[in-house]
């Protein structure tokens, strides 16, 4: 669900980039269907999502929300991974890097729609319109997209509880995430490059 770190870490491979934005809606030996280059993205997703799930900063996280939402806490860590990125100098040294880095991303998504699964190609125009990418930064962003993953859940019908977990432990999760995504940025560049070669 961390649709930011996803993009970013795909450093401006434009089919790495389709691959990793996709990944979540291509099911068993579908991801044969598409290019090489797509099917590498789609490797590439399936491994940052590995590390990070694996990683003992994300499962200490996620026992804030274990209580309250079970299996679907790591989803809502990701979300939230995605606020700090978003607001992270290290990787955007302002709003208007974020803002072209998103519509960067749009742009090159917008160029293979054609290979879109259909969820997300349903989902992508909200994406785009509502600009998540940008909006996760604020905190308005971050209520929406609790909202919108309670929405596609089985099980679960309130995120307003998500969200007062994630603003009353907004520097914890800050925390965890200046030492986690560090981490997963260096990890991620070596498994790219590997990806590439092989």
């Amino acid at each position: 669900m961390n649709y930011l770190a996803h993009a970013y870490l795909s450093f401006g491979h434009e089919e790495i980039l389709v691959g990793n934005m996709i990944s979540d809606f291509v099911k068993g030996k579908k991801k044969f269907e598409y290019s090489t280059g797509i099917q590498k993205g789609i490797a590439l997703h399936r491994t940052i999502d590995a590390f990070t799930d694996e990683h003992p900063v994300t499962k200490a996280a996620k026992q804030f929300f274990k209580a309250d939402y079970g299996l679907y806490a790591g989803a809502f860590m990701d979300v939230v991974y995605d606020h700090f990125l978003a607001n992270d100098t290290n990787e955007f040294a302002d709003d208007t890097a974020l803002f072209s880095f998103t519509q960067n991303t749009y742009s090159l998504l917008e160029k293979n729609v054609g290979f879109f699964p259909e969820r997300f190609q349903i989902m992508f125009p909200h994406m785009k319109q509502h600009n998540w990418l940008y909006n996760y930064q604020f905190s308005f962003g971050i209520e929406k997209s609790l909202g919108g993953l309670v929405r596609r859940a089985k099980y679960l019908d309130d995120s307003s509880k998500a969200f007062e977990i994630f603003e009353k432990s907004h520097q914890q999760f800050k925390n965890y995430y200046e030492i986690f995504f560090p981490e997963l940025k260096k990890y991620t560049q070596i498994q790219l490059v590997q990806i590439l070669a092989a």
